[in-house]
């Protein structure tokens, strides 16, 4: 498979003793894999390049644990949540090649991922009857064992709403859509649902589709899906070797100066104090200071490098059109680039310029004309197939509001 090292095989560790995993019960429907009975099943290797033997220090605090104390660190839920299993499920095709915490993280829907890695380390979880970290990636026919996890209850949770996008691209390997601006990718953060989700109802018979990236909610274009698990590792290693070509119009504040074409400034992903994620430009004096800091023992992260390349394609009066590509892929990098620079992308609500954001809003930017969007547009993609390689090169006409904005602008 495209992007993956083949594992080494090692051998298996000791099956779980009677203080932890005991139940065998059926796992829930609708999985990615198949549930498999495991009594008397013949052991397997483990398709991994972690060892799987119980280290000194688990083995003694499970035989030292106190009496009445039980081992299992199962998750618990409140009153009413869906009685807990041990699962035996079996890898498919699907799920080839992906580590074991995602793997789980998709199968236990609405668990906390703190809770996931936690029975990961505890060693509740067992590919193939031994242990298994993490980041261990599965192949076919191998048997992950699922300790008992609570979850909510799914019918209480409504399901997402079935929608499809408009379609740019689609083959049996992926699916390029041009996702409209308002529309999350995944649901997530009060969200519940997103393009995925909402394109999985749609299509209840795919037996795969997984984003290939991301676009920002408030964003719109192409945004790619994969349909099998070989397109999505070898598309997602060229969006991470920057094989790809993403180019981005984006209507910005005032005039913008025609010999700023190259933005190299690190970008530095933070918190605010209401838990909402920012990002912030660091200089490079900033960069400098950053670093003596840490050298003295202060572990405050510095900034990525970042780099974004600008053209203008149309000046307007106040506001500038500009093709944007992106050599790097940090999180909201064109909105804090531009906004960096001191001209901030229209309608952008946590980069912008709010006076002009809400003069746009409101049809006074451009008397009786309403701007009440984002505009910044995927317009432009290019990458190899991830099975013929050859070249593809798609394109998303501006959205209809985004057009319409233009020719109301004078030049």
């Amino acid at each position: 498979m495209p992007g993956c090292v083949p594992p080494r095989r090692v051998g298996t560790g000791p099956d779980c003793g009677p203080g932890m995993l005991h139940h065998l019960l059926a796992g829930p429907s609708g999985s990615t894999a198949t549930a498999v009975a495991s009594a008397g099943s013949t052991p397997s290797t483990l398709n991994s390049d972690k060892s799987n033997t119980y280290d000194n220090n688990v083995v003694q605090r499970i035989i030292g644990a106190k009496a009445g104390r039980p081992a299992s660190t199962a998750v618990e839920a409140p009153a009413g949540a869906a009685v807990p299993a041990v699962q035996q499920v079996e890898v498919d095709e699907g799920s080839e090649g992906q580590r074991l915490d995602n793997f789980l993280i998709k199968l236990l829907k609405g668990v906390p991922k703190t809770h996931v890695y936690r029975v990961i380390r505890s060693g509740e979880v067992r590919v193939n009857k031994g242990r298994a970290a993490a980041d261990t990636r599965l192949a076919i026919g191998d048997l992950v064992r699922v300790p008992p996890v609570r979850m909510a209850d799914p019918s209480a949770v409504p399901p997402a709403p079935a929608r499809e996008f408009p379609v740019v691209f689609e083959d049996e390997h992926l699916i390029a859509i041009n996702k409209p601006a308002g529309v999350a990718v995944h649901g997530g953060s009060g969200v519940s649902s997103g393009v995925i989700e909402q394109l999985r109802q749609a299509r209840p018979t795919a037996r795969f589709l997984e984003l290939v990236h991301r676009l920002d909610k408030e964003t719109s274009g192409l945004l790619l899906i994969a349909k099998k698990r070989s397109a999505l590792v070898a598309l997602q290693e060229q969006f991470r070797s920057r094989e790809t070509g993403k180019t981005y119009a984006a209507l910005v504040v005032g005039a913008w100066p025609a010999s700023r074409k190259v933005i190299d400034v690190p970008l530095h992903k933070f918190l605010t104090g209401e838990g909402e994620r920012r990002v912030r430009a660091v200089l490079r004096q900033a960069q400098d200071d950053r670093a003596l800091r840490q050298a003295q023992g202060d572990r405050e992260p510095e900034g990525r490098r970042s780099i974004t390349l600008v053209r203008i394609a149309q000046a307007y009066a106040g506001f500038t059109l500009l093709d944007v590509t992106i050599k790097t892929g940090r999180t909201h990098q064109i909105r804090v680039h531009l906004a960096h620079e001191g001209h901030p992308i229209a309608g952008d609500e946590k980069y912008g310029d709010f006076a002009v954001n809400k003069a746009l809003a409101r049809g006074e930017a451009v008397k009786g004309v309403r701007f009440e969007r984002m505009f910044l547009h995927a317009r432009r993609l290019r990458f190899e197939h991830p099975a013929s390689g050859e070249a593809i090169e798609l394109e998303a006409p501006l959205p209809a509001e985004c057009s319409s904005f233009l020719q109301t602008l004078p030049s």
